[in-house]
């Protein structure tokens, strides 16, 4: 999950910061999620679909399909 959530980051051109603004916490917190040091709550998952367009099941590693919703 870690390293999708990275993946989809870095595919949109966006910084840590961005997302972290975005999600109303610290950068230094998201760079967390990132690293897979704290884990992400599922609120942020929701969130983190809804902003990349792509599902929580993505993001969680349960299917390898980006896209979903089209």
């Amino acid at each position: 999950m870690f390293v999708r959530i990275r993946n989809l980051r870095e595919d949109s051109d966006l910084t840590q910061k961005e997302v972290a603004e975005y999600l109303f916490c610290d950068q230094s917190l998201y760079s967390k999620y990132e690293r897979g040091v704290r884990d992400v709550p599922v609120e942020i998952i929701i969130k983190l679909a809804g902003f990349y367009n792509t599902s929580t099941d993505y993001i969680l590693g349960l299917t390898d399909n980006k896209n979903p919703y089209r």
